[in-house]
């Protein structure tokens, strides 16, 4: 598999927040995000190789029940992702795996926690991955069959106020139940979070949707491998 890094840490956002995780983070994303926070795997990818039973067996020395499978987009590997998947889950471990969900393919999780990067992700206009990242940002086929299949939490980042009515669009397009979604502040300095937090979280509270925090951002700020 191409990879970028594994760490073991805790869960920074969603549903299983704080919870003791080792993250194995892919390398290679089919869209460009222009605030991705991992540019590392997707503007400017990192290239190493791994192969599933070292995957395993790195994973398996920190004795963590949880694994966070992240990229990148795991998905596009998914051949690798699968077995990786069903490895781990023999092990017992508890697998999430968080993806833009843009592909899907039928792997052992426990949670799927799905991002689908909303119009304030495109790009600049003059950016060549501009078209490529709009066409294929939002695949509703693909996010109603991770619904229907797995336990989803839809996690969406929000970077003002007008997001929301793209999201409503989309929960009532999609059909996605209110209580999986999450919004999310964008940002990678606890600054950044602080100054969209409050005005976020009352969008919740109106919407019946879930706030979720950027736990390592607050704690570690914008670094790799926490």
């Amino acid at each position: 598999m191409k990879f970028s890094e594994l760490f073991h840490t805790i869960q920074g956002e969603g549903q299983l927040i704080g919870v003791p995780s080792v993250f194995f983070r892919t390398s290679y994303c089919n869209l460009r995000c222009v605030w991705c926070d991992t540019p590392y795997t997707s503007w400017k990818p990192e290239n190493k190789d791994i192969t599933v039973a070292e995957s395993v067996a790195a994973i398996a020395q920190y004795g963590c029940k949880h694994v966070v499978i992240t990229g990148g987009e795991p998905f596009i590997q998914t051949e690798e992702l699968r077995a990786l998947c069903d490895k781990l889950a023999k092990r017992g471990h508890h697998i999430t795996i968080e993806t833009n969900a843009t592909v899907f393919a039928e792997v052992a999780a426990h949670l799927i926690s799905m991002s689908p990067k909303l119009r304030n992700s495109n790009p600049p206009a003059d950016n060549r991955f501009l078209k490529r990242h709009e066409r294929e940002r939002i695949q509703p086929d693909v996010i109603r069959k991770f619904l229907d299949a797995y336990p989803c939490q839809v996690k969406f980042v929000v970077d003002t106020p007008d997001d929301l009515a793209e999201i409503q669009a989309l929960q009532a397009d999609i059909g996605i139940p209110a209580e999986t979604i999450m919004l999310m502040p964008q940002g990678i300095t606890p600054q950044m979070l602080q100054q969209k937090q409050e005005w976020l979280v009352e969008l919740c509270k109106a919407n019946g949707y879930r706030y979720s925090p950027r736990v390592h951002v607050d704690i570690w700020g914008d670094k790799r491998g926490v």
